[in-house]
């Protein structure tokens, strides 16, 4: 049985997978499977990498040039079901890009993240003034109106409730560099609340804070990135740009990101030592 978390962005990459798992199974290539079908091949492509949902005659009819019958099929319709639910996150689609909401979809089922963040505090550990203040930052280069600004704060926030405090959340492993808790958004007021903050959810059981010092050796020169890992699915890692956003699922590359976590995480303080650091942030933001 899925959790009761389960994605419905998970689910199509699942179904998508399992389509392509059984038509290699068969010896078929995608254009060969189409061909049979009467179907182009860009169809069976766009199916097998969830760009596409299937119906069920679509379903039905794969199973049966895959030689697929019983509970096998069941699960198939059962993850098409599933696929076909809303997310919350589709409640903010319109002001998100696109492979944002994807990733939220995929956040929503990770039993383990890694977050290394080396220029902000993360969104899942933001206050609602500090989220407003890094959105505004980009505001202009990004032109995002004022409605746009609330309903990102307003999806941040709900994120939050989601990912953190659901009974069954993921462990959570955040590595940040000293540097976002020095690097100003918003006034003293607005940086003081967030170290306390972080401070407070760094003690929660299924959170690990830990903070990369600017004195320390700096291991590995990478941009932010987030590592998702899941209980029935390949792992993916997170990386966001100005505009846009990619989505490393090679699984080479992959290891490559989890190897630099692990380095990141080994050179940081650990959770007390960098509790410590975080509380002398907010008395330096007190000041």
């Amino acid at each position: 049985m899925p959790p009761q978390h389960g994605s419905p962005t998970v689910r199509r990459l699942r179904l998508g997978q399992e389509l392509r798992l059984l038509r290699e199974r068969r010896n078929l290539t995608g254009a060969k499977a189409a061909r049979d079908l009467g179907w182009s091949p860009s169809k069976v492509s766009r199916i097998e990498a969830a760009k596409t949902m299937p119906s069920t005659d679509d379903i039905a009819a794969l199973a049966k040039l895959y030689h697929v019958g019983g509970e096998k099929l069941d699960e198939l319709f059962s993850l098409l079901r599933d696929a076909e639910q809303r997310g919350w996150w589709e409640d903010y689609e319109d002001a998100l890009p696109a492979e944002y909401t994807k990733f939220l979809g995929l956040e929503a089922e990770a039993t383990t993240q890694r977050d290394w963040e080396p220029q902000v505090v993360p969104g899942l550990l933001q206050t609602e003034a500090y989220a407003r203040e890094v959105i505004l930052a980009t505001r202009g280069i990004a032109r995002i109106t004022h409605s746009g600004v609330r309903s990102r704060v307003e999806a941040r926030l709900d994120r939050q409730q989601r990912v953190l405090y659901r009974p069954d959340a993921c462990v959570l492993m955040v590595v940040l560099d000293e540097s976002a808790l020095t690097r100003r958004f918003g006034e003293p007021a607005v940086m003081r609340e967030q170290m306390e903050h972080l401070l407070e959810v760094s003690l929660l059981p299924h959170v690990s804070v830990r903070v990369l010092t600017l004195d320390s050796v700096h291991p590995v020169n990478t941009g932010a990135f987030i590592h998702l890992k899941f209980a029935s699915f390949d792992d993916v890692v997170y990386l966001e740009q100005l505009y846009t956003a990619d989505f490393v699922e090679d699984l080479g590359r992959v290891a490559g990101y989890e190897s630099a976590f692990d380095h990141l995480r080994s050179e940081a303080l650990d959770e007390s030592e960098s509790r410590v650091l975080i509380q002398r942030k907010a008395m330096l933001w007190r000041g």
